[in-house]
């Protein structure tokens, strides 16, 4: 089983807007599963899709949605007349929740994408899709602009237009919407993930954790490595990274402070992982960030 890398840490949002593969640039489908959700838009082509133990047809007009680590197959018939274009949407959902916080059915919607019944592909007409196409190609045309400390708060824009839009869409096609909002068993790596994002202000014990979800240190370790493609070290560096963004744009906390409130106790230590991670230091940033929304 192959698994495509994509890391969501350096970029809070991956996308991609009418990407074509032509005849001579075949697309190798194989057997993978992403951290994150993963929103798949075809424009043009064909083939097949395997998700959730079946196949469904690829042609223009599908939407797929694929929850964090769940498999899926994609495979493409590309002919010298017929290309593979398509759209994809890849984020994180914790990043982006409580943007969507304010309003409460569209949260609901946005949520079931990754807690809710895997999803099956659905099939729209070209003025839909190009609907939403639209507001990808705005994102598209207006990236270029945006410095890095920009991209939170434009893509958690775009999420919720593009989300806003697709609701309709989508519970149009749904015969009994309520079967969405059923949950569904978390993926080991999942749990793993919860935990830290309950217990990332405390220092990383491996025993604790393993003791919590009945896994062995080795196997938790080598589970989560090989479902994200990152270790869990580097996971929730990751997260401590991303919530220290959000401390410095929204409180007035000092430097040590959001060092402590991220679980990590050396203040000094805290701004040479965020100039590593982000090319600034805390007090750089939320200086840049200051000038921006004045």
């Amino acid at each position: 089983m192959t698994r495509i890398p994509i890391d969501l840490r350096k970029v809070p949002l991956y996308f991609a807007y009418k990407r074509k593969s032509n005849y001579d640039e075949q697309y190798q489908g194989v057997f993978h599963a992403h951290l994150g959700v993963e929103i798949l838009m075809v424009h043009e082509g064909q083939g097949s899709l395997i998700v959730n133990q079946r196949n469904y047809e690829i042609k223009p007009g599908m939407i797929c949605v694929f929850q964090p680590f769940q498999l899926h197959h994609v495979q493409t018939v590309i002919g010298e007349q017929t290309p593979f274009v398509r759209s994809v949407i890849h984020y994180e959902p914790s990043l982006y929740e409580a943007f969507f916080e304010n309003w409460p059915a569209l949260h609901a919607f946005f949520k079931q994408f990754h807690k809710g019944k895997p999803p099956s592909p659905q099939y729209y007409e070209p003025k839909e899709m190009e609907r939403l196409s639209n507001i990808l190609l705005s994102l598209q045309e207006s990236i270029a602009s945006l410095s890095k400390d920009q991209y939170l708060e434009e893509f958690s824009l775009f999420l919720i237009a593009f989300f806003r839009s697709f609701r309709p869409l989508y519970e149009s096609r749904r015969s009994n919407s309520s079967m969405e909002q059923q949950s569904r068993q978390l993926h080991q790596a999942e749990k793993i993930m919860e935990w830290l994002e309950s217990h990332y202000k405390q220092p990383l014990r491996l025993e604790k954790l393993s003791k919590d979800l009945h896994l062995s240190p080795y196997h938790l370790s080598h589970l989560f490595k090989d479902c994200t493609g990152s270790t869990i070290s580097e996971y929730l560096y990751a997260k401590r990274m991303q919530q220290a963004v959000i401390l410095l744009q929204s409180s007035d906390y000092a430097v040590s402070r959001i060092a402590e409130e991220v679980g990590i106790t050396n203040s000094s230590h805290f701004c040479m992982l965020f100039k590593k991670h982000f090319g600034s230091t805390p007090y750089q940033y939320r200086r840049q960030w200051q000038d921006h929304v004045k």
